[in-house]
């Protein structure tokens, strides 16, 4: 059953939000008006990637960035592309928006 996890407006352009469903860490990022929703756990260590409440991107907002190692991630695919997690990817979460709703699959 699809969980709501907020309005698309609710996450501003080029920012982040982090959510807890069942238990499940993950955030959503916001690009170029697309939505893209990932586990919040970084591959090395399995740490949650922000450093404060709702801030997963790094400085210029461009790509993720993992506040235990610095490991960077593109937004679009959730590839490592720097750091000790270089090769390996954030692991994305289906889902679905419905009247500009956002749902968890």
């Amino acid at each position: 059953m699809p969980t709501e996890l907020c309005h698309f407006n609710d996450i501003p352009e080029g920012e982040s939000k982090g959510f807890t469903v069942d238990g499940l860490a993950l955030f959503a990022v916001k690009k170029d008006a697309e939505l893209y929703l990932y586990k919040n756990e970084c591959p090395h260590l399995g740490v949650n990637l922000e450093w404060q409440e709702d801030q997963f991107l790094d400085l210029d907002g461009d790509l993720i960035e993992c506040s235990m190692h610095g490991a960077l991630f593109q937004i679009t695919d959730g590839h490592c592309i720097a750091g000790p997690c270089q090769g390996e990817a954030l692991q994305p979460l289906p889902w679905k928006m419905d009247d500009g709703r956002v749902y968890l699959l």
